[in-house]
């Protein structure tokens, strides 16, 4: 038997604590799952990290940026395995991750302090739907217990972006910056800049290029893609704005290339058509169609991290 509480059940019972976003995204034709756990501070999310890595269960990845916490899993279930460490420091592991219709279930394990990060924390985030306890569930102390968290079932959209501005006005991370930020549609999970090549004759300045991305359910992606395409043309000082969008928590290997080349390559847009058609990335002219080779570069270079903000050169 289980007892169900829903997000602001959990703030009455056990008071107000620190999750602020719970999001959990799936790909479900690769099989896998991306959770963005977001707290107040980063200290809890470091914890997380080494216990949850040493727990093994469900994710393969798991890593801090900032106070967020960003989990790569697979979708399907697997043991956990605490360890004799555990009896004296705690543990916490995800055994399984889910896709139940339009819903996620995870499944959480959590021994000592730990519990209270499962059962009273992330329970009480607005992302969650609801938790299920069991009968004999306990939380803080000595205790060892396990909950069944509920979330919407999300997809990943990244939006690339790019020739927005000019020469004398507008920067293209700034209008997609702030079209994230404005975005009623899903929730904004994150943004880059991403550095091309400089030797490219056609430029404004710096040649970046922008893309953010989104948490959003499947049936809202039309209404995010029209959203964002009316605010880049709103926001658009050039006849060559174009934007791009991918689905997916996996960019193909070729669109990644394609991205690193257009570092430090001289690319035509024929060469951005034709890798835009064969990796699965919608391209939408908004003003123009000289921006699309940095707006599909955009894409494949979104999850490169720090080396998507520059050239190879720079991290030699």
């Amino acid at each position: 038997m289980v007892f169900i509480l829903k997000p602001d059940e959990v703030r009455h019972k056990y008071g107000q604590l620190f999750c602020k976003g719970f999001l959990t995204m799936v790909d479900e034709e690769k099989g896998i799952a991306q959770i963005v756990e977001k707290c107040v501070s980063r200290g809890p999310g470091e914890w997380d990290v080494v216990n949850r890595k040493r727990s093994g269960g469900v994710i393969e990845n798991i890593r801090v940026e900032g106070h967020t916490l960003i989990m790569d899993t697979i979708i399907g279930e697997r043991e956990l395995n605490f360890g004799p460490v555990s009896k004296h420091v705690g543990g916490q592991g995800l055994s399984a991750l889910k896709v139940e219709g339009d819903r996620v279930r995870t499944t959480w394990y959590g021994i000592a302090g730990a519990t209270i990060g499962i059962g009273a924390c992330i329970a009480q985030c607005p992302d969650v739907i609801q938790t299920e306890y069991p009968d004999d569930f306990k939380i803080g102390g000595a205790h060892v217990a396990h909950v069944d968290i509920i979330t919407p079932k999300t997809v990943r959209v990244i939006i690339g972006v790019d020739d927005t501005d000019t020469k004398e006005k507008g920067a293209s991370w700034v209008a997609t910056l702030k079209m994230g930020n404005s975005c009623p549609v899903g929730s904004f999970i994150d943004h880059r800049i991403i550095q091309l090549n400089p030797e490219v004759p056609n430029k404004t300045t710096n040649c970046c290029s922008t893309a953010a991305s989104f948490a959003v359910r499947e049936e809202d992606i039309p209404a995010l893609i029209e959203y964002c395409r009316d605010f880049i043309r709103a926001e658009s000082y050039s006849e060559d704005a174009v934007m791009t969008v991918f689905k997916g928590l996996s960019i193909p290997d070729d669109l990644v290339d394609f991205g690193v080349r257009a570092k430090t390559e001289i690319l035509d847009e024929e060469e951005a058509v034709r890798a835009a058609e064969e990796n699965g990335v919608q391209i939408i002219s908004i003003t123009g169609m000289k921006g699309v080779i940095g707006a599909v570069a955009a894409v494949g270079c979104f999850d490169m991290g720090g080396e998507a903000a520059g050239i190879p050169e720079d991290f030699r």
